[in-house]
């Protein structure tokens, strides 16, 4: 159990599933339902591995205290520790109910089956309930990692209605920005200009003025709530009209690839995926064969399509707070710091709230409320961020950027390879942490009259961590040189975006691979082959080729305008295989059209196949939207991409025809898969309009401008 923590952490039976008296099975996770569908598929694992109707499944909610600890849901790690673990407490719990059956019905339990919530004997035929067998005893005891699984029983996608879904469909899904209970009150922030600006002064009389909405000020932090909604806005409007701030300095508005390979570094070298605390050999290679080309990805937002919220009450000296964060234990930690008070008096739950795959608004949304909910408590606190907040407040993905150099062997091949990835953190979340306080990387603490300043970024060493996650390629080149650059001083405020580092990293190198199979003359599909050793990554690869119609032929026979680019990946070294194929058409005006995707995926055992598309697709587009529109844009006085027009993403009049091949590991481990086809994604489009535009755009996103610069750069 040692290599899976939840449950090196929670290793009994009950921690995991109840096996209820009515016939139902209760089951508990730490892992929350953010549209990746792990509910659904967290379910699909009890049924089929306990023999029981997927519809008798209910998936208790997720709340410190009776949920399991398992820190955040990212990373795709879901289904590789949680899956894992609910998989073996349901074969644990099996076993221990064929045991019980076969004392009851007098049969020996090799000649017992479990189904339908039922054990059968094939003896006799006689059956006995799981209802019966848990009635005077509950399933209970250690979870056995030696329990014998059950292979080749699936439960059909077509079967089962994934959770949620028709409340999605139909609009009767409670998020959190639709919980009211009685009593509510809205709340909203009324913030500065940017983040270095504090309050001057307000009217003396502003609360007078302010329609009966309550004021609650902390220094600079300001907020109003009222019973009324649409008061609280009329509210909020006012106030911000009329505070006044000051700017103790300005936001620096240099090129930030210029700050990236300018300002303060700390540089560690990188072996086997792992980041080491020691000297950096220096590249010195040059001469014929030898290949440098530089990408940069700017600032991104998680753009997510409805503002943070959170809803919190304080009463008889207990908070409450709902929030669609993505790990309540780490936020209820950094919430008692940043309140001054015990974890124990709060308590955390999940509630659905707008799709997000990183670190966006909901947690400073969440302390937010509970800072609102102790000036005025007794009152349940609805606090819900603007669509202005959500742009420009949330933490960004990194700005990176990516320095590759490959010397080249008389036969073509890479016989050397140098990668150096300069980025902010990707790990500005709160984690429970004895020694470095957490309460600074919230927004309020920095505003309230004692401000707490932001902390220092602190570089992650481990394996897959966010900086290098993904610069080791997957090829097997006979010398490779990999070095992360944590650079300091950079503007804007980052945190974790999907992916982390893998995007940028995997956009870099796999278009890298297309510049070096261009340059050699090759296939790029035959010149990615040549390099792989691993026999999983090569099916990937010949699985999206494959499904594609990919043919080795010169690039003077495509359509006008048309071309198609290839890509691979291993997720953090680690996790699932996907390849990636496209089309696209450049047209005149230098405007990128998706034609057609081909994905291909390996994530070992599929539980739920359309659940495991759907991520693959769902990370393909939103890779899209990265490659081709996103970019998060200010000034001097602060951000300047505060709406849709200002920070466009894909719409839906340029998403591609999409084709996902699965490839099944009956039997293998869960490969994490959520993350996979995003980096792949994003170096295909790239090496497509290289395909039909004979331009290299090595500078995200690719817009007309940036196409048209690069064209000209040569």
């Amino acid at each position: 159990m040692t290599g899976n923590p939840s449950l090196a952490a929670y290793p009994d039976v009950e921690d995991w599933i109840v096996v209820r008296a009515d016939g139902r099975v209760e089951v508990r996770t730490g892992k929350v339902e953010i549209g990746q569908g792990i509910d659904s598929a967290t379910a699909l694992i009890v049924a089929d591995e306990l023999g029981v109707p997927f519809e008798r499944i209910a998936m208790a909610p997720v709340t410190t205290g009776p949920s399991p600890d398992e820190g955040y849901t990212a990373g795709s790690s879901s289904l590789e520790h949680s899956g894992q673990a609910v998989r073996l407490a349901a074969a644990t719990a099996r076993r221990e109910l064929l045991r019980r059956a076969a004392r009851r019905l007098g049969a020996d339990a090799a000649d017992l089956e479990a189904g339908d919530g039922l054990v059968r004997s094939h003896a006799t035929n006689r059956t006995v309930a799981f209802a019966e067998l848990v009635r005077d005893a509950p399933v209970s005891g250690p979870v056995d990692p030696l329990a014998p699984l059950r292979h080749g029983v699936r439960t059909r996608p077509e079967d089962i209605e994934p959770f949620h879904m028709r409340g999605r469909v139909t609009g009767t899904l409670k998020f959190v920005h639709d919980l009211c209970p009685p009593g509510t009150l809205h709340a909203r922030i009324v913030r500065p200009p940017h983040y270095h600006a504090v309050l001057a002064g307000l009217p003396d009389n502003i609360e007078g003025t302010l329609g009966g909405v309550r004021l609650v000020r902390d220094g600079s932090f300001l907020a109003v709530a009222h019973g009324d909604e649409h008061r609280t806005i009329r509210g909020a409007e006012r106030l911000s009209t009329a505070a006044r701030w000051r700017s103790l300095r300005n936001l620096d508005e240099g090129p930030v690839g210029q700050r990236l390979s300018r300002n303060r570094r700390e540089s560690f070298p990188v072996h086997g995926g792992v980041a080491r605390d020691e000297p950096v050999a220096t590249q010195r290679w040059s001469g014929p064969g030898t290949i440098h080309a530089v990408y940069e990805r700017p600032y991104q937002m998680h753009a997510s399509l409805a503002p943070s919220a959170a809803l919190a009450i304080l009463a008889d000296g207990h908070y409450r707070v709902w929030t669609h964060s993505q790990g309540i234990y780490p936020l209820r930690g950094a919430l008692a710091e940043a309140l001054d008070c015990d974890p124990a008096s709060i308590t955390v739950t999940h509630a659905p709230g707008a799709g997000c795959y990183g670190h966006n608004g909901a947690d400073d949304a969440a302390l937010e409320a509970a800072l609102v909910a102790r000036a005025i408590p007794g009152r349940p606190v609805l606090l819900k961020w603007s669509r202005e907040d959500e742009h420009a407040w949330e933490p960004y993905g990194s700005a990176m950027r990516i320095e590759l150099c490959a010397r080249l062997g008389r036969d073509a091949a890479v016989e050397a390879w140098s990668h150096e990835t300069c980025s902010d953190t990707h790990l500005m979340r709160a984690w429970p942490d004895p020694v470095r306080p957490q309460a600074g990387k919230f927004l309020a603490p920095r505003y309230r009259t004692d401000p707490l300043p932001a902390p220092a970024p602190v570089p992650s060493l481990g394996a897959g961590g966010g900086i290098h996650r993904n610069a080791t390629p997957p090829y097997a080149f006979p010398e490779m040189r990999i070095v992360k650059h944590l650079v300091h001083g950079l503007p804007l405020r980052v945190s974790a975006l999907r992916t982390l580092g893998a995007f940028a990293n995997v956009f870099a190198a796999e278009s890298f691979m297309d510049e070096l199979a261009h340059e050699t003359a090759s296939d790029p599909v035959a010149y990615r082959r040549r390099h792989l050793e691993d026999p999983r990554s090569v099916d990937v690869l010949d699985a999206a080729a494959r499904r594609f119609g990919w043919s080795a032929r010169p690039a003077a026979e495509n359509p006008a305008g048309t071309g198609r680019g290839v890509a691979l990946a291993r997720y953090r070294n680690a996790k699932a295989y996907c390849a990636v194929a496209v089309e696209v058409r450049v047209d005149d005006d230098a405007s990128i059209r998706l034609q057609r995707a081909v994905i291909a995926a390996d994530a070992g055992e599929i539980v739920h196949a359309d659940g495991l598309a759907a991520q693959l697709e769902g990370g393909f587009v939103q890779a899209a939207s990265w490659t081709l529109l996103e970019a998060v844009t200010w000034d001097r006085d602060g951000i300047t991409s505060r709406d849709w027009e200002s920070y466009p993403i894909l719409r839906f009049d340029n998403i591609p025809e999409i084709e996902t091949v699965l490839l099944d590991r009956p039997g293998e481990p869960f490969l994490g898969a959520g993350e996979a086809a995003c980096g792949p994604a994003g170096a295909a489009i790239a090496n497509a309009v290289f395909d039909a535009a004979g331009i290299r755009a090595r500078r995200l996103p690719l817009t007309r401008e940036s196409l048209r610069r690069a064209a000209s750069d040569g």
